[in-house]
């Protein structure tokens, strides 16, 4: 066999044993990994899992579950109306590690508001559902403000908490 056929013959090889395996995967699931592998997705699109981000990720593991929505879906749009202040607006970057929205892909969009007007704005375009979701004033209380050191330790708190103890839910039907 000459060079130039077996080259082709390797890389047509590769090709289809790289095909094959990317297509027996499924990169958009609609489940949830672990704790600890939330908290390192978390963290990798955060720097940190404090807990208003993990605040987001739960907001986002709840859209994705109401909306019957696969992480990375190009329907989905969120709208995450914050203060420009850091807590409030690091519920953004949880929503993003949990649904894959992001703003490169401009499905992911903030809009300043008052701290009395955050939410959380979830479509599908598809369906043409959209969920709103609001922190609790008893989550914003008990986490608001807390010293740098203690914010690992809340988030992991928070991961654990029920749904109902971090943010109200509207428009499910």
């Amino acid at each position: 066999m000459n060079t130039g056929r077996w080259f082709l013959w390797t890389i047509t090889v590769i090709y289809l044993c790289v095909a094959t395996f990317l297509s027996a995967q499924d990169f958009r699931t609609t489940e949830f990994p672990s704790s600890a592998a939330a908290l390192d997705q978390i963290a990798f699109i955060h720097g940190g899992t404090g807990p208003f981000a993990v605040a987001g990720y739960r907001i986002g593991e709840r859209a994705l579950k109401e909306l019957n929505v696969s992480r990375g879906a190009f329907s989905l749009e969120v709208i995450h109306k914050t203060p420009n202040e850091v807590q409030w607006s690091c519920v953004a970057d949880g929503v993003q590690a949990a649904t894959g929205v992001s703003i490169g892909k401009l499905n992911l969009k903030l809009e300043s508001v008052s701290r009395d007007a955050v939410e959380t704005i979830v479509r599908d375009h598809t369906s043409g559902r959209t969920i709103v979701f609001r922190l609790k004033p008893q989550f914003v209380k008990r986490y608001l403000d807390l010293p740098h050191e203690k914010l690992r330790v809340a988030g992991r708190e928070v991961l654990s908490l029920s749904d109902e103890q971090i943010f109200s839910v509207e428009g499910l039907s």
